[in-house]
C-alpha cells in the first residue's frame, strides 16, 4: 500500500510539475556508472569480440544490482528513521522516474518553433529529443519525428516505469531505468556496439515486451475517451505494429498514427548514413503542427488509464 501511494504522489507531482530539474538526476548517476564501467571492461577486452559479449553481460548485471540495491538501502534507512520519511523519499523517487510532463514540454517546444516558422529553430527543439539527423527536415519532417518521439515514449518514459514502480516501488522502478538506460547508450547494432551492448538491447526488449503492448491497448482506449479516431487505431496497430527494428518500438507509434489518421516513420538519416524504414500509418491526411499536442494528450490519456486500472488491480490483491 505504501509503494502505491508513494508511486500516485509521484504520478501527480511529475504531472503538476514535471521533472525536478534543480536537483541531479539519479538517472545520470546511473548513466555515469554505465559509461565507466564500459571504459573498464573494454580496456580489459580491447577488440576480443567474445570477450566484449561477456562483458556486456557482467556489465548489465552489476548495473542493474546497483541501481536495485543501493535505492532499497536508502528506503530501508529512512524506515528507520521514521515511515514518513521513507514514504517521502520513495513519492520524490517516483517522481523523478516518469517524464510524462517533460516530454510534453520538450515536444511543445518544437512545436512552438513550427508555429513561429521558425524552422531552424524547430530542427534544433526537436534534435534534443529524437537521435536522427534534423538538418535536412522540413516542417512536416520535423513535426513527424516530435510525434514519434511521444508515442513510442509514451511507453518508454511514462507507462512502463509506471507499470513497475507500482508492482514494486521505486526500486523496481529504477531497475526499468537502469535497464533502459543501457539500451540507450550501448544497445546499438553498429561495430561499437555489437558485442558490447548485445546483452542491453536484449535486456530491453525482454523487459519492454509486455509494457509496450498493455501500453498500445490502452492507447486505443485513451483514442476512443478523446474522440479520436480509435477504429483507426486499432486497425493500423493490427498491421503496422511490427514496422520497426525493435519488438516493442512501433507498438504505440502505430496506434498514434492510427488514431490521429497521419502516416509516420519512413526513411531516416543518422550520424550521415540513410536507413530505410517502413511507413506507418495511413496519410489520410497531411502532417501538421497541431498534430504534436494531440500527440501529447493522447500521452497523457494513456497514462492516466494506466494509474488508474493497475491501482484498482493492486488495491484489489492488497484488500
Amino acid at each position: 500500500m505504501m509503494a502505491l501511494l508513494a508511486c500516485g504522489t509521484g504520478f501527480i507531482l511529475d504531472f503538476l510539475f514535471g521533472d525536478p530539474v534543480w536537483l541531479y538526476h539519479p538517472i545520470r548517476l546511473i548513466g555515469a556508472l554505465i559509461a565507466f564501467l564500459e571504459k573498464q571492461f573494454r580496456r580489459i577486452c580491447k577488440d576480443q569480440k567474445n570477450a566484449q559479449f561477456v562483458a556486456g553481460g557482467l556489465l548489465g548485471i552489476l548495473v542493474v544490482l546497483v541501481s536495485v540495491v543501493v535505492p532499497c538501502l536508502f528506503l530501508y534507512a529512512a524506515g528507520r528513521v521514521h515511515p514518513v520519511l521513507r514514504f517521502l523519499l520513495e513519492s520524490f523517487w517516483c517522481w523523478q522516474l516518469l517524464a510524462a510532463k517533460g516530454l510534453k514540454q520538450e515536444s511543445m517546444k518544437v512545436y512552438a518553433e513550427v508555429k513561429k516558422g521558425d524552422l531552424p529553430g524547430a530542427r534544433k527543439a526537436v534534435s534534443m529529443i529524437v537521435g536522427r539527423d534534423t538538418q535536412c527536415l522540413d516542417e512536416a519532417g520535423v513535426v513527424k519525428a516530435a510525434v514519434e518521439t511521444v508515442a513510442e515514449n509514451t511507453s518508454d518514459g511514462v507507462t512502463a516505469p509506471l507499470l513497475f514502480m507500482m508492482i514494486g516501488g521505486a526500486p523496481l522502478g529504477f531497475f526499468y531505468k537502469a535497464v533502459n538506460t543501457m539500451d540507450s547508450m550501448i544497445g546499438y547494432k553498429d561495430e561499437k556496439y555489437l558485442y558490447l551492448g548485445r546483452c542491453a538491447a536484449k535486456m530491453d526488449d525482454v523487459l519492454n515486451y509486455i509494457p509496450a503492448r498493455l501500453s498500445a491497448f490502452l492507447m486505443i482506449a485513451a483514442a476512443w475517451v478523446l474522440k479520436m479516431d480509435a477504429r483507426g487505431a486499432w486497425r493500423i496497430y493490427l498491421r503496422d505494429r511490427r514496422k520497426h527494428a525493435s519488438p516493442n518500438s512501433a507498438q504505440t507509434e502505430a496506434v498514434c498514427a492510427g488514431a490521429l489518421q497521419i502516416r509516420l516513420a519512413g526513411d531516416a538519416w543518422y550520424f550521415g548514413k540513410l536507413y530505410k524504414k517502413d511507413y506507418i500509418g495511413d496519410d489520410i491526411r497531411p502532417v501538421e503542427a497541431e498534430d504534436i499536442p494531440r500527440a501529447d494528450r493522447l500521452m497523457y490519456g494513456t497514462a492516466v488509464l494506466t494509474f488508474l486500472l493497475f491501482g484498482m488491480v493492486k488495491l484489489v490483491f492488497i484488500l
